[in-house]
């Protein structure tokens, strides 16, 4: 009986003594984890009960983590291809519409997701990846010689934007502008890979930033299901996976054919 009692008194104490690490690392742990991370019911379900195989929960750790390295890598996805034009002073192999169609995409997906109120997660690159895509739409004008049309850009699109974010525009329209993404992922795509096509390499597109992009639009699909639950948001995605793959696919057909130096010099 005394052993007995003594095994008791020994499984209580370790698990008193698990609780009070628990106790002692909940504060700062699950400040730093809900909401970013998990909801306080998965945090309770991984921490408190030792549910560490919790499928729903998983998954959701799973999407927000994605979402949150999507986000982050945002910053730098396409300053590859910032770096190169400006470098070689050329947009020689852009397409100046496939970049704008890009940016009408990105755009959409920004207003419709702010409107919705969807977590940051779930859309939060659009907003960075705007930045650099716009600011490739102004170098690739600079360019070609229409510098001060580029500025005029710049001025129009942030006036734009501005009212597509104000009350006063409905929420059908910010609907219809999310639905017409995919045609203008398609179209941007499809222009992009027909100029490939017609010089016969890949000109000064970043690899880089293809790859990433095409790397980030499949993670987005899995994300957008879980977060946001939105089909036309997934559906894209899907859409974009597809025509980034494209793109990607060229670069690698296209890897070892130099740009012809006529082509250099006519943009010098």
């Amino acid at each position: 009986m005394a052993g007995w009692a003594g095994k008791g008194e020994g499984q209580g104490r370790r698990k008193g003594s698990i609780c009070k690490m628990a106790e002692e690392a909940e504060g700062p742990l699950k400040q730093l984890l809900v909401p970013f991370l998990l909801p306080e019911k998965c945090y309770d379900r991984f921490f408190v009960n030792l549910d560490l195989l919790n499928v729903p929960c998983l998954k959701i750790l799973i999407s927000k983590g994605l979402g949150l390295g999507i986000v982050a890598g945002s910053l730098l996805v396409k300053l590859p291809q910032v770096f190169k034009i400006m470098g070689v002073k050329s947009a020689e192999g852009l397409s100046f519409h496939a970049v704008l169609l890009e940016l009408v995409a990105l755009t959409g997906t920004i207003i419709y997701s702010v409107t919705n109120s969807f977590p940051f997660s779930s859309w939060g690159e659009a907003l960075f990846l705007m930045l650099q895509t716009i600011t490739i739409c102004f170098l690739v004008l600079h360019y070609r010689g229409h510098t001060m049309r580029g500025v005029t850009f710049l001025g129009i699109y942030v006036l734009t934007l501005l009212v597509l974010l104000s009350p006063l525009i409905p929420k059908v329209m910010v609907t219809l502008l999310q639905a017409t993404n995919m045609p203008a992922v398609i179209m941007g795509r499809l222009l992009q890979a027909i100029t490939n096509f017609r010089n016969g390499h890949t000109g000064h597109l970043s690899a880089v930033t293809v790859f990433l992009l095409f790397a980030g639009s499949l993670a987005r699909i899995f994300t957008s299901i879980q977060e946001t639950g939105d089909p036309l948001m997934a559906v894209t995605f899907i859409v974009s996976s597809i025509c980034n793959g494209l793109i990607a696919f060229q670069l690698l057909y296209y890897w070892n054919v130099k740009i012809p130096h006529k082509w250099k010099k006519k943009d010098q």
